[in-house]
């Protein structure tokens, strides 16, 4: 028998978390941390870590890598299976993450010598996309790329007799990453020592991400809303701000930008414009179009990367209103607040939030207008990086499962998502929480 113990990431948005133990493995599938108060880690029970037999983690953001150094901390040796893509954007990640701590007056639980104890894995060196990998006595994987973020990964795995598929953060509707669809299977050798293959289907638990609950809005919905209200402003002649992670949906919306509204100036922060660079190197993550939108961005004259605070002053107090890309998306970093104070002052501005705000952050404080001095206009407009109601549908089609655990959003609406699909025939369905264990019966 296996069990899943939830260490975080389902009811809630952030610290996903989840380890499946069984006679011969332990292993775990992310150690991430929630931006709430000085920072919200996972369920940890530190006896465990040393027991386990494998790490996995889906791609870099906060939210599914920052407690990673705590594993090393307690006690892991092994390494953490991952792509290179993702391993190289953690350095920034971690020095966002430390600023965000330090910035509420807290301290990190782990020191520079655990980040620098990371061992990685690559994935994508051990075996391509849709390819089963074995990766010990009844323990294989298959990957697939999830087309969140460059080098974001889902994951299906065979584990002592049971078929487990993680989704990662999962996206369709990326303007440049490809996704693999999770229906792809292989086959691989029985584990009793048989030479006949076996499927791998029907699967024993999925986890799956469901961010944006009854969300049931497009990306195309959601990008004609956005494109509307930057017409708009720039009709005012104001300046429009969009805060987004360094890397993910912020190099999407770049080369989108770049398409709707020709001749129109952006600026934007050097370390989203190196995300566009690093989609270059690695191009093996990017759908067949993607490359040369991207080759194009990046030779455009409209394109502002300012080197400097003083350029950045400079090109804020200039004639034509900017659309501008900063990096954090909840806008905890100085830089985001330094853009916030500078368009605040006046109401032909925007600043525009692309996706989650977590309770008590900047981002938070600006939409629910608890911030002194925000004079400009703030307004939330997502743009698609995860799954909504639909996209679940489909996965639950293309992946079935007797138990599907929905996650990434809060309980309540992880529960009218699951009371919806239940009530449209959908079986085995389940919304939990952190602390929550479930038992994985062999069929």
């Amino acid at each position: 028998m296996i069990q899943l113990h939830v260490w975080g990431g389902a009811g809630e948005h952030g610290r996903s978390c989840y380890v499946l133990t069984g006679e011969h493995h332990r292993i775990m599938l992310d150690c991430g941390v929630k931006k709430e108060g000085t920072g919200q880690y996972p369920l940890l029970q530190e006896e465990q870590i040393p027991q386990l037999t494998a790490v996995f983690l889906s791609h870099a953001h906060e939210d599914h890598s920052m407690a990673l150094p705590l594993l090393y901390k307690y006690g892991y040796k092994g390494e953490i299976w991952t792509t290179r893509p993702t391993a190289s954007q953690l350095e920034l990640y971690f020095a966002s993450w430390n600023r965000y701590v330090s910035g509420r007056g807290g301290e990190l639980p782990y020191d520079e010598s655990d980040i620098q104890a990371l061992r990685f894995r690559y994935l994508e060196e051990e075996g391509p996309a849709g390819e089963w990998l074995k990766l010990g006595n009844q323990l294989e994987l298959q990957w697939g790329r999830s087309g969140h973020m460059l080098g974001s990964v889902w994951l299906r795995l065979q584990m002592e007799r049971h078929g487990i598929f993680f989704s990662g953060d999962y996206s369709r509707e990326s303007a440049l990453l490809e996704a693999d669809g999770p229906q792809v299977l292989g086959e691989g050798t029985d584990f009793s020592g048989a030479s006949a293959p076996v499927l791998r289907e029907p699967l024993s638990l999925s986890i799956v991400d469901n961010a944006y609950g009854t969300d049931e809005e497009s990306q195309r919905q959601k990008l004609a809303e956005l494109r509307r209200f930057i017409l708009k402003t720039q009709e005012r002649g104001g300046h429009l701000l969009l805060p987004v992670p360094a890397f993910g949906r912020g190099q999407d919306l770049v080369v989108w930008a770049l398409k709707q509204f020709p001749g129109q100036r952006l600026l934007i922060e050097p370390e989203i414009w190196k995300g566009l660079q690093q989609m270059v190197v690695w191009s093996d993550w990017l759908r067949p179009e993607a490359l040369l939108q991207i080759e194009a961005a990046m030779h455009s004259g409209d394109i502002c990367v300012p080197g400097s605070p003083e350029e950045r002053l400079r090109l804020l107090k200039g004639s034509q209103p900017l659309i501008i890309f900063t990096t954090d998306g909840m806008m905890e970093s100085p830089r985001a607040r330094w853009y916030a104070e500078r368009l605040a002052s006046a109401s032909q501005h925007a600043i525009v939030i692309t996706g989650h705000a977590s309770h008590g952050t900047f981002a938070r404080r600006l939409l629910s207008e608890e911030t002194e001095g925000a004079g400009c206009e703030v307004l939330q407009l997502g743009y698609k990086i995860h799954q909504g109601m639909d996209d679940v549908r489909v996965m639950l089609q293309e992946v079935p499962s007797r138990h599907t655990v929905l996650v990434h959003a809060p309980q309540a609406e992880t529960d009218r998502v699951v009371a919806r699909l239940s009530a449209e025939g959908y079986e085995g369905l389940s919304s939990l929480e952190p602390g929550a264990i479930v038992a994985l019966e062999e069929s």
